[in-house]
Order: C-alpha cells, then structure tokens, then sequence
C-alpha cells in the first residue's frame, strides 16, 4: 500500500506540470481566437470565449482593448499599455517577473474604457462581456464551495500561471527590441516549442499579418527572416532564458541589449 501511494505521489507531479502547460496552451489558444475565431458560427464563438474565459482566467473579450486596438496599434512604442521599458531599459530577472504584474495594472484602464464605450454604443454586447467576468466568479466560486484547496490547486494556480506566462512571452517578444524597425521589433523564438504553443514564437510575422492563420507563419517567418536581426532569432526559448536571465547575472556578455537605446543613440 505504501509502493502504491509512493508510486502515485511521483506520477502526480509530472502531471500536474503537463496540466499547467496546458494551462498557458489555453492563453495563446485565448489569443489566436481573439485575432481569428475558431468557429464561423458567433454563437460556437461566443461559447468559446465563455470557456476559455473559465480557463483562462480572465474575460476573453478584454485581448480586444488590450491587444488588437492597442498592443498591435503601437507595438511596445510609447502608449502601448503593454510596453516593457515603462520603468526601466534595463532587462534582467527582476524586470521579468515584475512585468506581468505591472503589464497587468495598466491594461485595466482600456479595458474599463472599452465597456463603457460598448455600454453606450452596443449594449447587447456590453451585456455578453459582462456576462464573462459573472460567469469566471460563479466559475471560481463553486470550484471554493466544493472543495477550497481542490480550487487552489486546480483552478487559481493553473490561471494565475496562465495568465503570467501570456504576459511574459509579450516581454520577452519585445524587450530590447527596437520598436521603431520595420523587422526588427519583436524577438522570435524558433524552436521546438512552437510544435507545442501553436507557432507563438514567430512573432515578426504575427505583427505584420496578425490576421493571419497561425498554422501558416512558418511558412512567412521563412520567406522574411533575413530581414530580422540574428539577434531576434532564439532557436530555444528556455536557452535564451538561462543565459539572458541566469547567465547574464555573472557574465555580462550573456545579457540582452537594447537596439531601442542603439536606435537613439544613433540618431542623437
């Protein structure tokens, strides 16, 4: 009986990590329908984002204000809610995991500014994405009643972790990039991960067709990377992360820099 339990124990944790995975897979999921709905039909559209809102963790009409009307307007230049030299140029560990924190509190104000655009102009659908945030609360709500730690475990922790990597990928896509350059302001993570997050980390191409079916750029990264800088091209996202992050602490030549601040100084 105690090899068994033993036996359970170990098998838990790797599963609970491939279910928290799933988790952040539901976040670009969140994102590809915002830019191109899943289904032809608005009412399996709008069911949709009922049920990634429950999973994602948040309203899914709030990527509209946030990130087509603004993040994909601006693109990290000055406006953009989401920008990630708000505070400083520098880029290290501390600047990453604050950002989702600080990305999170100024997203709040367009989204605010978006339902009362829509409680004037389209109250049917002010009324459809305030159904979104009763349905996430009653979500959460009963998961608590019927077993508290239970919801912690398998609904608080799995969105929270959701929705921090979303926003952290939307760091290190941008950070240190050069928001002014026709191909160099996004970084592009092109490795095997992209099998697993619907081909996320083509991000130069996402900005310049975000209309565009993510299936499809790979095909248009290929025609189009020799434009973008060596530098915004990473062939493994967790090995960008240990040497700009980990190895970067101890070893400057491991650090990003900023072609933001060699833009300007070069037009100084």
């Amino acid at each position: 009986m105690y090899g068994f339990h033993s036996v359970s124990s170990f098998l838990w944790i790797p599963l609970y990590i491939v279910f928290l995975f799933f988790s952040i897979a539901v976040t670009v999921i969140a994102h590809n329908h915002n830019h191109i709905p899943i289904w032809r039909s608005k009412v399996l559209n709008q069911l949709t984002d009922y049920w990634l809102t429950v999973f994602y963790g948040f309203p899914a009409f709030a990527w509209i204000p946030t990130h087509n009307m603004n993040h994909h307007a601006l693109n990290n230049k000055e406006g953009d809610y989401t920008i990630t030299y708000r505070f400083s140029e520098h880029n290290h560990l501390f600047m990453l995991l604050t950002y989702p924190m600080v990305s999170s509190y100024y997203q709040q104000k367009p989204i605010r500014d978006y339902l009362k655009q829509q409680w004037t102009e389209d109250r049917p659908y002010a009324w459809f994405c305030i159904s979104q945030y009763a349905l996430l609360i009653l979500w959460v709500a009963a998961a608590f009643v019927i077993n508290w730690k239970k919801a912690l475990l398998f609904v608080i922790i799995p969105q929270q972790v959701g929705l921090a990597s979303v926003l952290i990928f939307n760091y290190l896509q941008h950070v240190h990039a050069d928001e002014e350059s026709e191909w160099n302001h996004s970084r592009n993570f092109v490795g095997f991960l992209n099998t697993l997050l619907f081909n996320n980390g083509y991000h130069t191409v996402h900005h310049e067709r975000a209309g565009l079916h993510w299936s499809k750029t790979p095909e248009l990264h290929a025609k189009v990377e020799a434009n973008i800088s060596p530098r915004l091209k990473e062939p493994s996202f967790w090995g960008f992360i240990f040497r700009a992050y980990f190895l970067g602490m101890v070893n400057p030549k491991y650090r990003t820099t900023s072609m933001r601040l060699e833009r300007m100084h070069r037009t100084n």
